[in-house]
């Protein structure tokens, strides 16, 4: 059986033979992957958001989807169709996009509501029904959707009640100029995702979620979570907080991040690398910090500064 913290040196050493110069969206990609969770990225095109979901998937030999999100895109074109055939007589279910252990969800404010709404139902469920009849996505499962900041005519915007479906979200950003020009000639010599060898089995990948799930959360870093959650409902510049849901993602997230450093037990400090990435798109600013033009991550930021870290743990 493969470690974790071996599994993460074993994969981002792989995807950054593609991707450089971003080993900390690598890390918090794989520790999505390790949570089984769904990640958003939203940043300018260009700068490897399709990359870095073909490297993970081709990182660990899973089947890989791209879904293109248009307005014409249908609910049926990602979760799957019944179709008649003539020869037997009988409908037989036709899988959409959706069907994939890695699925990149292209620009998924391109799609409408309705056809968001099918994707994120599949996400929270793990299977699609059709026709009263359910069909269970492959298992590990993840999606990995982007959104563009600078193009939002003709977009719909995600609903903030459904934002949570995603583990977290993160931006990459461009790259300093050695990691621009390894880029480069990285192309130059043929090196691309497709080039990649998987590192790691559907099965081994399966065992590492198992064993991050099981690590240990001490009882009092739990409750630094939920205080983080909460005080989030609290914060006057903020409408909306993070739920309940919110608390689990950051938990989960933080016990595959400890994971990738090759700990089974998640400290204060994991809560804190983790609590920007989790919290800053469930929280729904209100109009007067809107209007401050204040961000989601300052308040994190404060939230983090506010929040008493259990001294008995804290720096383990």
């Amino acid at each position: 059986m493969t470690a974790p913290g071996d599994a993460y040196n074993l994969i981002a050493g792989n995807v950054q033979q593609v991707l450089h110069g971003k080993p900390d969206a690598v890390r918090l990609a794989v520790t999505t992957l390790f949570a089984e969770g769904h990640l958003l990225i939203e940043d300018v095109p260009g700068v490897g958001k399709t990359t870095l979901a073909r490297c993970l998937a081709a990182s660990v030999g899973g089947a890989w989807n791209r879904i293109q999100f248009t307005p014409d895109l249908l609910p049926s074109d990602i979760t799957g169709v019944m179709v008649y055939h003539q020869s037997t007589e009988q409908f037989q279910f036709h899988p959409g996009g959706i069907f994939a252990h890695v699925v990149l969800a292209d620009e998924i404010n391109r799609g409408t509501p309705k056809t968001q709404a099918a994707l994120l139902e599949v996400m929270a469920e793990n299977r699609v029904t059709v026709d009263s009849v359910g069909h269970d996505v492959p298992r590990p499962f993840m999606v990995v959707a982007t959104q563009n900041p600078i193009e939002m005519e003709g977009t719909y915007r995600l609903p903030e009640a459904q934002l949570d479906r995603f583990l977290m979200r993160l931006s990459i950003g461009y790259p300093d100029h050695d990691a621009e020009t390894r880029a480069v000639q990285g192309d130059r010599a043929g090196i691309s995702p497709h080039r990649l060898e998987p590192v790691l089995s559907l099965d081994e990948l399966q065992q590492v979620i198992t064993t991050v799930r099981a690590g240990h959360v001490d009882p009092e870093v739990v409750s630094y979570a939920v205080r983080l959650a909460a005080a989030s409902r609290e914060h006057p510049h903020v409408r909306y907080g993070a739920s309940p849901r919110g608390s689990i993602a950051l938990i989960r997230a933080a016990q595959a991040f400890a994971a990738t450093h090759g700990r089974d037990f998640v400290t204060p400090d994991d809560v804190k690398d983790m609590a920007r990435p989790v919290l800053h798109h469930r929280l729904v600013l209100t109009p007067e910090a809107e209007l401050r033009q204040r961000q989601a991550d300052d308040i994190v930021a404060e939230l983090l500064a506010d929040t008493a870290v259990p001294t008995a743990l804290a720096g383990r």
